[in-house]
């Protein structure tokens, strides 16, 4: 006789643990999600509506055993187009990394000056180190009569019409401080005529 065939008991399942990140995976989305951490760089990312320009970017080498180590400088101007304007200065081994410290340095050092909705109220001169700049004022259409670091800073002043000389060093730094140090002398008519004692006659008056 040929021995019954046996059945093999199939064991029950058992019931596996879910980690604690997939528990609720039918509902996941209306669990909350975390932000994700905002980096460095993105902190010091200048907003879309600020001006930024690079004016200049000088490399150092300095000789060393092994070979030449090399470093970097960048001078960059940051504003608003209306009338806040800053200056920063960065070093760094990589250039993206200078123009980083910078721009940092630059939105720290932002200041407001009195310019008006296309033009400066009057001529003035601005004196920095060997650096000596003359802005006047244009009429309207004139365009941004100026290069290199000068127009930067008016750039991001805002300036559109204006007629500008740079007359001494031609060092970048010089300059754009000198701009800078030009348009921190301008003064509104309201304020020379108080600085004066008088009083702004009012329109209709004005002899």
């Amino acid at each position: 006789m040929t021995p019954a065939p046996t059945t093999e008991e199939t064991p029950a399942p058992t019931e596996t643990e879910v980690p604690a990140s997939k528990a609720f995976s039918k509902t996941s989305e209306f669990i909350p999600t975390a932000e994700p951490p905002v980096s460095r760089r993105d902190r010091t990312r200048t907003p879309s509506d600020m001006f930024e320009k690079v004016v200049f970017v000088n490399r150092c080498a300095k000789v060393v055993k092994g070979g030449r180590r090399f470093s970097f400088s960048a001078l960059l101007v940051v504003g608003d187009n209306k009338g806040k304007v800053g200056v920063g200065f960065g070093k760094a081994r990589e250039v993206a990394e200078a123009i980083r410290k910078a721009t940092e340095n630059a939105k720290k050092n932002l200041h407001g000056y009195h310019v008006g909705p296309s033009t400066i109220p009057h001529e003035v001169t601005g004196v920095f180190g060997g650096g000596r700049v003359l802005l006047r004022p244009a009429s309207l259409g004139t365009g941004l009569i100026a290069g290199g670091g000068v127009r930067a800073v008016l750039e991001a002043a805002g300036v559109k019409d204006i007629l500008a000389k740079s007359m001494g060093s031609s060092n970048p730094a010089n300059v754009v401080k000198a701009t800078v140090d030009a348009l921190s002398r301008l003064r509104t008519r309201s304020q020379i005529l108080e600085t004066r004692g008088k009083k702004r006659p009012e329109k209709g008056k004005e002899s």
